[in-house]
């Protein structure tokens, strides 16, 4: 049943969210390679073996894999309930991968899914949608290059935040940046790109952060 009142939460979330990133500004952080290891900001990321950093002073990275239990809270894959666009989901990831089903009744199944097990079904897709370009919602097509499909995300994003211990975890994070050195920076081949989780994570990070000095000084 169509829930009204969670629907005007969200809605109105999203707006002030849109609001703030007008003004928010991102900088977005280059991973460079220094004979076999990756740094960023001058700290090593990744090393030679292909081993992952989790944190340090200037960034925490995300990563379902990674031993820092904050890197694994705030990676997709992480087993968050909430309500998108009516349904109930168990991860942002099973919404991401979700998309790469034309079915929708196959679609529904994905949506169920949270971990690992998030991620790996989108090999269960007899649908390429990197052939096309396009992505599905509900049997509804999204051109994955497009403000409908940004918009999309964003109101995924803001979905997941009426969890409370996404909320939570989100607002704790006092590292001066948020970072997924495994992504991948071709939109063609993901549909979302590291550019995008970054700026997605971090701005939501400072929403969150400004509205709660703003409470506190209420």
């Amino acid at each position: 049943m169509f829930n009204i009142f969670k629907y005007y939460k969200i809605q109105k979330e999203l707006k002030k969210f849109r609001e703030f990133k007008k003004t928010f500004k991102f900088e977005y952080k280059i991973i460079a390679e220094n004979k076999g290891d990756f740094f960023c900001d001058g700290e090593l990321v990744k090393k030679k073996d292909e081993s992952e950093v989790a944190i340090c002073d200037k960034w925490i990275n995300v990563g379902y894999k990674l031993h820092d239990p904050y890197s694994k809270a705030l990676s997709n894959l992480f087993p968050y309930t909430f309500y998108f666009k009516n349904k109930k989901v168990f991860s942002i990831e099973s919404v991401l991968q979700g998309l790469k089903y034309k079915n929708k009744k196959e679609q529904d199944f994905a949506l169920m899914y949270f971990g690992l097990d998030s991620n790996t079904i989108k090999i269960c897709s007899s649908y390429d949608w990197t052939k096309t370009g396009i992505l599905y919602w509900q049997g509804r097509e999204i051109v994955r290059s497009s403000k409908e499909y940004d918009d999309f995300v964003e109101e995924l994003y803001i979905s997941a935040l009426q969890n409370p211990l996404y909320r939570n975890v989100l607002k704790k994070i006092d590292k001066p940046y948020i970072l997924h050195s495994i992504g991948v920076e071709e939109k063609s081949k993901t549909v979302l790109t590291r550019y995008e989780f970054e700026y997605m994570l971090n701005s939501l990070r400072a929403y969150l952060q400004k509205t709660w000095c703003n409470l506190r000084h209420i």
